[in-house]
């Protein structure tokens, strides 16, 4: 069986194939950085990196991109009411939300393009279309006529007339018609400009991903990604301004759309109150349970997050750490990365249902529950496994694990192994039990928590609480205990160091 995907261009689900040899582009629409990002700017980013990775295991050759909208009228506003430059504004918030894919394990792109290092490119695009009679210069900027496209909605499946009647008129806009939209804004006073055959001015929202896909993957592409919400009108807009100038062909052969994130039945949003910044997040939660979360929800359908969710996902990642150091420790193993990979292209014989059955998800329309749910049925009998069948068992699970990109740090893994503490656990804490703990590693450690998440900011203070151990300081290691259970941690000390527990 191969990959199929659901393509969003043509409403199926379709056998996926590289239009270039075993070369597979992938243009992702990435963050506009005006404030703060939350989770649910990473839900797309964490699915497409699951693809990534199980494309690259299928053999492929895998060109990936994701843009940064680097300059829009929200950037704008955020530098005038921040009262700092709009470069400023751009890496204080870009700069927040790379950190944090970063410790979710998103691996970073081949290309991340600004739109305001690529002008010539989108100029280029937009006076092309000027020459087809699709694009127009008015006093405030250039145009897309909507009406001049006949396939203009194809991939939305809207109806022009019907999209007219609901487009309300801006009264500052100089376009001939409600559905059209801009390609080229002209500067207005206190606004960063740049040079153009229409005057100074800066690129609309959509031309710049026209352009930049076209520069460093060319046209057509493979996949075309990113989240529901931007179907209609980012994707539908890329569409209208790149097919005219490659003479009607599909800008991309599968657009893949990941569903939106929801908070307690609700949108996650500002408005509603249930905004919850992206390093928050991550203080309170480890960023692989993150990760297992989205895993076991259907990447096209809408994700709910709840407290129950994060934790059942919590504890189905404790099972396979749990397994992975027990077969881990039972093969004996001191090296486990290097051949790990090649245990699910080429598994052993007691592994072969479970990779057949991982493999067989992930090729239905990467079905990452049923690939975890593989793995889980697969638990049971191998954890059991001793020498050659536990070091095959091993290799498969962390491969499987880091294909899902919730495989735990091997420096972790071998320190679970080796009986000392903890430090592959996940852990999620209520708001109550994170600020006791944040507030207790600024005491003990004294300085910020800087990002860290829970389990490091535990393991920090443990380090403090062992050198009071070995200076015989009882008092001091009593305090450092009781104030850990304080924050829901418990400890257990043992011959062979300390462990800790989310306390129930």
């Amino acid at each position: 069986m191969s990959l199929r995907l659901y393509n969003s261009r043509t409403r199926a689900l379709e056998e996926f194939a590289p239009l270039d040899g075993r070369r597979v582009r992938i243009y992702m629409c990435g963050l506009t950085p005006s404030a703060d990002s939350h989770l649910g700017h990473a839900r797309s980013m964490l699915f497409f990196d699951v693809l990534r990775r199980y494309l690259e295991l299928s053999g492929y050759e895998v060109t990936y991109v994701q843009n940064v909208t680097d300059i829009d009228d929200k950037i704008i506003a955020r530098a005038a009411a921040e009262g700092i430059p709009w470069q400023q504004v751009v890496e204080k918030y870009n700069g927040s939300f790379v950190a944090g894919l970063d410790r979710l394990g998103v691996r970073r792109p081949d290309a991340e393009p600004r739109a305001t290092e690529h002008i010539p490119k989108i100029v280029e695009l937009i006076a092309g279309l000027e020459r087809l009679g699709i694009a127009y210069e008015s006093e405030d900027g250039v145009y897309y006529a909507v009406r001049k496209w006949p396939s203009y909605g194809k991939l939305s499946g809207r109806n022009v007339d019907e999209l007219r009647e609901s487009v309300r008129i801006d009264g500052s806009e100089y376009k001939r018609d409600p559905l059209d939209f801009a390609l080229w804004k002209k500067q207005k006073p206190g606004e960063p400009a740049w040079e153009s055959p229409w005057g100074p001015g800066r690129p609309g929202w959509h031309i710049e991903c026209s352009a930049m896909s076209w520069e460093y993957l060319g046209e057509p592409f493979d996949i075309h990604g990113g989240g529901l919400d931007l179907i209609f009108p980012h994707h539908e807009n890329e569409i209208a301004q790149t097919e005219p100038l490659i003479h009607g062909a599909p800008m991309a052969n599968f657009w893949v759309h990941t569903g939106l994130l929801f908070f307690d039945g609700s949108k996650m949003s500002k408005t509603l109150g249930n905004f919850v910044p992206l390093e928050e997040e991550l203080r309170r939660y480890d960023p692989r349970a993150l990760r297992a979360l989205f895993l076991q929800i259907d990447y096209r359908k809408q994700a709910n997050f709840t407290a129950s969710s994060i934790d059942a996902a919590t504890k189905g990642l404790q099972r396979l750490d749990e397994a992975l150091a027990e077969l881990t420790r039972r093969a004996g193993l001191e090296r486990l990365d290097e051949e790990a990979a090649e245990a699910l292209r080429a598994p052993a014989r007691d592994d072969a249902a479970m990779v057949r059955a991982f493999r067989e998800a992930l090729d239905d329309d990467m079905n990452t529950a049923g690939a975890l749910a593989a793995l889980f049925a697969w638990l049971g009998s191998a954890r059991t496994r001793e020498g050659e069948a536990a070091r095959s068992a091993a290799r498969a699970l962390y491969a499987a694990m880091s294909v899902l990109g919730i495989a735990p740090r091997l420096e972790e893994l071998h320190a679970r192994v080796a009986g000392g503490s903890d430090g592959g656990a996940v852990i999620a804490l209520d708001a109550e039990r994170l600020d006791r703990l944040t507030r207790l590693y600024r005491e003990v450690v004294g300085e910020r928590p800087n990002g860290n998440a829970a389990p490091e900011m535990v393991e920090a203070i443990l380090a403090v609480r062992t050198r009071a151990r070995e200076a015989r300081d009882w008092a001091r290691s009593d305090e450092l205990r009781d104030a850990l259970a304080g924050a829901g941690i418990a400890l257990k000390d043992g011959r062979e160091g300390t462990t800790w527990t989310v306390a129930g």
